[in-house]
C-alpha cells in the first residue's frame, strides 16, 4: 500500500512543504474539541492532528486503513491513556450509531473513490448536534497546490478530486447537510474547512 511506504516520510513533507497550513489545521480543529468530548478521527495518517486532540479531549479513537501510518501515530500518542489507535476504513466504520461528539476526517475526501459513502458513515457515527470536521485541501486554486498534487501523484498518491473552495462547498451541499460553516487555512496547499453540525 502506498501509504505504508510513505508513512516514514509523510511528516517531513507536511512540516517542510506545508507546515504553516498544518499548524493552522491543528489549531482550528482543537477549537471545536472540548474536555468532555468523545472524538473519532478517521484517516489519522501519522497523527499530526491526533496529538493536539489527545491533549484536549476526554477520549479519542484514531483510525486509519494503513498499518504504516498507524505505527507513526502510536509513537506520538503512546503516553495518552485517553487515546486508542486502531485500523478501520472510513467507508465502513466499526462503531455504533450516534457514538461520538466530534468526528474528524482531515484531508482524505479528495482521495476517495466513494466519498459519499464516507460522509454517510461520518454522519451515522456522530451524535445529533455533534460536529463533523472535514478539512480538505483546495488544490485547484494556486499554482503551488497544483504542482504539489502532481508531485504526490508521481509518488503514487492519486487525487480523485481537485477541489476549489467553491466546488468543495458544492460537494458538501449534495449530502443533505443543513448546518455548515466554512473557513480556509492558508498555506502552500490551502485547506478548506467544513464544520458540520450533525442533524
Amino acid at each position: 500500500m502506498i501509504w505504508d511506504k510513505l508513512s516514514p516520510f509523510y511528516d517531513f513533507f507536511e512540516y517542510i512543504y506545508n507546515g504553516k497550513c498544518y499548524k493552522g489545521i491543528a489549531e482550528k480543529i482543537t477549537e471545536y474539541v472540548t474536555e468532555e468530548d468523545i472524538v473519532l478521527e478517521c484517516a489519522c495518517g501519522t497523527g499530526l492532528l491526533t496529538l493536539p486532540m489527545a491533549q484536549k479531549c476526554k477520549k479519542l479513537i484514531a483510525t486509519d486503513y494503513s498499518a504504516g501510518m498507524l505505527r507513526q501515530t502510536k509513537k506520538k500518542v503512546t503516553k495518552y491513556s485517553n487515546t486508542k489507535v486502531q485500523k478501520a476504513s472510513i467507508l465502513e466504520l466499526p462503531f455504533k450509531d450516534n457514538k461520538f461528539d466530534v468526528v474528524v476526517a482531515a484531508n482524505v475526501i479528495h482521495l476517495l473513490d466513494e466519498p459519499d459513502k464516507a460522509i454517510s458513515e461520518l454522519k451515522r457515527v456522530c451524535k445529533p448536534n455533534g460536529k463533523i470536521i472535514l478539512p480538505t485541501y483546495i488544490n485547484n486554486e494556486k499554482k503551488n497546490s497544483i504542482y504539489a498534487a502532481k508531485l504526490l501523484s508521481v509518488l503514487g498518491v492519486k487525487f480523485k478530486r481537485q477541489f476549489s473552495l467553491a466546488s468543495y462547498k458544492e460537494f458538501v451541499s449534495l449530502h443533505n447537510i443543513l448546518r455548515v460553516e466554512y473557513s480556509v487555512v492558508e498555506g502552500r496547499m490551502p485547506c478548506a474547512f467544513a464544520i458540520i453540525t450533525n442533524c
